[in-house]
């Protein structure tokens, strides 16, 4: 691969109250194929998420947030 398409999103979580939830989040958001890496922030409520913006869409990972039960939208910031 010579060129890298990997982008780095910010997305606001919502619904999430204990640190157990971190792990569910990157789990099912580290299950996508094109995604690199996932941390989710609990204080903050910020996940961020390296990915291949070719293979894996902001849509891609709003869907696998809600699909393990929490909200999320993209963030500027």
């Amino acid at each position: 691969m010579a060129t890298s398409t990997t982008t780095h999103t910010v997305l606001r979580a919502e619904g999430f109250s204990c640190p157990s939830c971190v792990a569910k989040i990157e789990k099912q958001v580290g299950r996508l194929k094109g995604v690199e890496n996932v941390k989710v922030r609990f204080a903050s409520a910020r996940i961020e998420v390296d990915h291949d913006a070719e293979r894996v869409s902001v849509d891609d990972l709003v869907a696998a947030i809600a699909k393990a039960g929490y909200k999320a939208t993209p963030s500027a910031f």
